[in-house]
């Protein structure tokens, strides 16, 4: 059974799509943790970071910082926090988390944002791409 990643890489689902490239997919989390929190994430449908064959695992990576140092310079924040927890999808996700404090990492305070506000962050992330 296909993971909601792999829709939306099948373009089955929609998403806020900042980066792709023909292995990774960067898109916004439509259920945020602070505003710009972004989810990277390999094509490839795996289940767990350390599954995945170690060339694209460190492409991950790398695409991962991509998008952070983007998103750091488009999203007003002290730090980009990074978190791979894995339990929620069962498909490899990095999470990048613009962060004002601690608690922006904990995945217990939720921000809501407009469609307008999310078309934004994609804009200005890509500008800095």
């Amino acid at each position: 059974m296909s993971s909601i990643f792999s829709k939306i890489v099948a373009g089955e689902i929609p998403c806020y799509k900042i980066a792709e490239d023909d292995r990774f997919l960067a898109f916004l989390d439509v259920n945020p943790n602070a505003k710009g929190h972004t989810l990277c994430i390999p094509k490839q449908e795996i289940n767990k970071l350390f599954e995945m064959e170690e060339d694209l695992y460190l492409g991950l990576m790398q695409f991962s910082r991509k998008i952070a140092i983007a998103l750091e310079q488009a999203v007003p924040c002290k730090r980009i926090g990074v978190a791979v927890v894995g339990l929620e999808v069962p498909h490899v996700h990095v999470h990048l988390i613009p962060l004002q404090d601690m608690d922006d990492m904990r995945f217990q305070r939720k921000v809501s944002l407009t469609k307008e506000e999310f078309e934004e962050i994609v804009q200005k992330v890509q500008e800095k791409l």
